[in-house]
């Protein structure tokens, strides 16, 4: 099988010829028609993510047929489209992963392959509505994007009769588009800020109803005074996928009571934060990443019952994937960048 190979950092991905994998006890053989690049295939191949094991296949997320298993998995499993968990052996702990838990892709050789080989527990129909490549662009970047919003924010489980307000920081990452799509699916109002006028009007096109260039000075008091006078313009859910000196805006933008989550820091360490601010506004803010197999369980059904489409920015062959890592590298794509695998 053809295969993304990395066999150290700050070198160059490239393909190689590799045995396809045998299924073991409980596990299934997927041929994979699809899958999706994240960040953390960029960082790992920088020598920037925790724990790096290499030499590994890359890839977290993908979407394709069973062909074989083995012994213990369920026969019915066969030829069925499907779509890969990549949150692996959570533990027992909802509110946080065990020393055991792993994503796909490293070390576990993912999905940047023909063929990839997994626990059957972790496998789920891929939602009928969708292609492989739309379902390939799900895993990963929903799943963060729902245990912010869902799980640790919280949305609309606070006893709240009126809809939400949310803002989503960094619209047109992957994570950061499925919480504006869950969000609006949930029923919220939702807001979104960029530092692309482009891709603001783009999430205006998903459901935001509002947004605001963070380039612009005082963004911040900007954006409260498009959203509405008084307590009616502060968010009551803030999404954050970057941190760094702009996280403190997001506090003064939030509501008595708002709940902040974020998981994510590209533009470096949260600072300037003022204590009383958070106190007296009695704010919860909530680090996250990643989640459990009941909410990706959770997940994929609104997806199917709300008939969600992720969003794809552009579609790379296998052979291409250089190019398409070094376009994550940029950040200037707006939705997901997937790798077309099937033959």
């Amino acid at each position: 099988m053809k295969a993304v190979y990395l066999e150290g950092i700050h070198q160059p991905v490239h393909l190689i010829d590799a045995p396809i994998p045998t299924a073991g006890p409980d596990e299934v053989l997927i041929k994979l028609q699809a899958a999706s690049l994240n960040h953390r295939d960029v960082f790992v191949q920088q020598g920037l993510y925790p724990g790096i094991k290499l030499p590994v296949i890359l890839g977290s997320d993908g979407a394709g047929v069973v062909v074989d298993s083995g012994e213990g998995v369920d026969p019915a499993w066969q030829g069925q489209a499907v779509i890969i968990n990549p949150a692996m052996n959570w533990g027992d702990n909802p509110k946080f992963y065990g020393a055991d838990f792993q994503i796909l892709g490293m070390p576990a050789n993912g999905t940047f392959a023909d063929y990839v080989v997994v626990n059957s527990r972790y496998i789920h129909h891929k939602p009928q509505h969708l292609t492989f490549e739309q379902a390939a662009a799900l895993p990963l970047a929903g799943l963060t994007a729902w245990r912010a919003l869902m799980t640790r924010a919280g949305l609309n489980k606070n006893g709240v009769k009126a809809p939400e307000k949310v803002l989503i920081t960094g619209i047109g990452g992957g994570a950061a588009l499925f919480a504006l799509q869950f969000a609006v699916a949930a029923g919220a109002e939702v807001w979104v800020t960029s530092g692309s006028d482009e891709k603001l009007e783009k999430a205006k096109e998903l459901g935001a109803v509002g947004s605001i260039n963070y380039h612009q000075p005082d963004w911040h008091k900007a954006l409260l005074a498009q959203a509405g006078a008084g307590r009616l313009g502060y968010f009551d859910v803030i999404i954050d996928s970057a941190g760094g000196p702009g996280f403190a805006k997001l506090i003064d933008v939030a509501a008595p009571g708002g709940r902040i989550a974020f998981f994510g820091g590209t533009t470096g360490n949260i600072t300037d934060v003022i204590p009383p601010k958070v106190f007296f506004k009695q704010l919860s803010i909530f680090g996250t990443t990643m989640g459990t197999e009941s909410e990706f369980s959770d997940m994929i059904q609104l997806v199917s019952d709300q008939q969600i489409v992720p969003v794809l920015d552009e579609i790379f062959p296998l052979s291409d994937i250089e190019t398409a890592m070094q376009k994550m590298n940029t950040g200037k794509q707006f939705g997901k960048i997937i790798l077309s695998i099937g033959n």
